[in-house]
């Protein structure tokens, strides 16, 4: 008479044989987005105008808000000016060297009887000469200070860096902004992923790369997923782990936020757990 154990065992390896799926995970998620930006500015200065605000999407190089500074404004005054005066400079010392070859052409004329002092009048050229040349150095380094302050004003229109929609905007208009403060925060749409939490116990079980079925109740949305990453720092408090899910969202209105439902399956040695 064969042995009952034996029996069950045959049983066993009939239904669910080796490397068949042997349980299911259930844990519960939260939309997120992988590309959400902090708005801030570079500079100091007062908000002059807000063209967005919680809930409208942009485009990647949108003015979001503009700032006036009057810290700018004189640092921008004072760019212009020595631009201005080094310029008059150079012109300056041009007309003076144009006025000594003039005065040397005419003296060669005259001739050499003419009683003039050829030595002072070179080094009056000479000095003229290296007063334009660093002169034109004024010039030039003026023209880069006035081309950064060009930049800077660029810095006032804080732009977009992405598409997306602003979910929080923490300024008013005529609010004073300092370099570091939190302005809005931009989250971008196309680029969404599940974020939920496994148990310690459950860790074995998830596995990066393995598919999983994510499920959006509130929508009545069923997708495939797979899991990104496992990030390798336990909660002390919870002793979860988070995982991080990529799906596809196929043109449905998924938003941050939501509530999402994951599904996992996994592999388990129901022979050896049978037998026990």
């Amino acid at each position: 008479m064969i042995h009952k154990t034996f029996l069950n065992k045959m049983i066993v390896l009939l239904l669910f044989p080796l490397g068949m799926i042997a349980g299911e995970l259930s844990v519960t998620g939260t939309v997120v987005s992988d590309n959400q930006k902090m708005i801030g500015a570079r500079y100091m200065g007062y908000v002059k105008h807000i063209y967005f605000n919680i809930g409208d999407k942009v485009h990647r190089e949108d003015t979001l808000f503009e700032m006036e500074s009057a810290e700018f404004d004189i640092m921008k005054n004072q760019a212009d000016l020595a631009l201005e005066q080094a310029e008059i400079m150079v012109d300056m010392y041009r007309t003076r060297l144009d006025s000594i070859r003039r005065e040397k052409a005419l003296m060669r004329i005259r001739g050499k009887d003419s009683g003039v002092d050829w030595n002072n009048i070179d080094i009056t050229a000479d000095n003229v000469q290296a007063g334009l040349a660093a002169t034109r150095s004024l010039v030039k380094n003026a023209a880069t200070k006035v081309k950064q302050m060009a930049t800077i004003a660029n810095y006032l229109e804080v732009k977009a860096p992405n598409d997306g929609i602003i979910v929080q905007k923490q300024i008013r208009q005529g609010d004073l902004i300092v370099p570091g403060m939190l302005a809005m925060v931009l989250v971008d749409l196309d680029h969404l992923e599940i974020e939920g939490q496994i148990s310690e116990a459950d860790l074995l079980k998830v596995n990066t790369g393995d598919f999983v079925s994510v499920r959006i109740p509130s929508i009545k949305f069923k997708t495939r997923g797979r899991i990104k990453s496992v990030v390798p720092s336990a909660n002390p408090m919870t002793h979860t782990f988070t995982v991080r899910i990529k799906f596809n969202k196929e043109g449905k209105k998924v938003f941050p936020g939501m509530y999402a439902k994951i599904d996992i399956k996994y592999n388990d040695d129901v022979v050896t757990a049978s037998s026990e």
